[in-house]
């Protein structure tokens, strides 16, 4: 049942960019971002954003350009992860990262124009108001920038082969993850109006729901399968990276990601049966290892 819901909202997503580029002029650009953005991935944070939609009986197209926006920041944000520079991976969702398909340069500069793309979706012509498209862009710059992903990925890359407390890593977790979902929730609050408590403990909670699928992909790391993840496993520990696995070990952290699973739930609760999408979506972004 969720994966006939994954793969029908990616769809939808996947046919809204194509749509969206295909009107562009072409450049040779194109088919490296195409190659980076469409093929492949479950598109969660775009479900993630429609199922919060449901909290507050929002219509799914008024939410197609946040959906899309948010796919090409990921989507930049994975083709430059892949670098040499950075993590250095030569497979992403199962087949050659794009700096392999394409060259480094081209990689590069194909993440940078996702990284643009999304802001122009999002201040293009939509069911937006003028307001709503100023907050979400202002929203999704933070969630994005050195505040977000990008601080998130360097301090990834610093924490390598060094002794990292426990809030160490989760702040670089809640970063490089967590501020990503932290907007998915937040933006939907935004484009229902909702008030500033309101926007605020919705982004809290798509923090603890990034955080959940950060640790989800490192247990996937230690005990999944390179068919499921779609890339090596195995990597964290020879790369030394700083994770609560590697930290606390397996099940300690493992008991930590179910509590943390039972928190976001309780608080979706006061939502009754229109939380019930999010819920399911939720339940797999934690079983994605079993």
């Amino acid at each position: 049942m969720i994966g006939k819901k994954l793969a029908k909202n990616a769809k939808k997503i996947d046919r809204f960019l194509l749509n969206f580029l295909n009107k562009q002029k072409k450049s040779l650009l194109v088919k490296p971002m195409i190659y980076g953005l469409i093929s492949g991935g479950k598109k969660i944070r775009s479900t993630i954003i429609f199922d919060t939609g449901k909290l507050f009986g929002i219509k799914e197209k008024k939410l197609l350009d946040i959906c899309a926006a948010v796919e090409c920041i990921h989507s930049y944000s994975l083709i430059h992860d892949d670098l040499p520079c950075m993590d250095n991976d030569s497979i992403r969702r199962g087949k050659p990262s794009t700096h392999i398909k394409f060259g480094e340069s081209t990689a590069v500069l194909a993440g940078n124009s996702l990284l643009t793309l999304a802001f122009e979706i999002i201040s293009s012509k939509n069911l937006l108001s003028s307001n709503q498209k100023n907050e979400v862009i202002k929203l999704l710059s933070n969630c994005s920038g050195h505040t977000g992903i990008a601080g998130g990925q360097e301090l990834d890359l610093k924490f390598e082969n060094k002794k990292k407390n426990f809030n160490q890593i989760l702040d670089m977790q809640r970063k490089k993850t967590g501020k990503l979902f932290n907007f998915c929730l937040q933006s939907v609050a935004i484009v229902g109006n909702k008030k500033k408590k309101e926007k605020n403990t919705l982004g809290k909670i798509g923090e603890d729901i990034g955080l959940l699928f950060q640790l989800t992909d490192d247990f996937l790391d230690v005990k999944g399968s390179r068919k499921l993840v779609g890339k090596p496993i195995k990597k964290d520990r020879k790369k030394g990276k700083s994770t609560l696995i590697n930290l606390i070990g397996y099940k300690k952290s493992l008991r930590y990601a179910d509590r943390l699973k039972k928190k976001v739930l309780l608080k979706l609760k006061k939502h009754g049966k229109n939380a019930r999408d999010l819920i399911d979506t939720i339940k797999f972004i934690q079983e994605r290892n079993f």
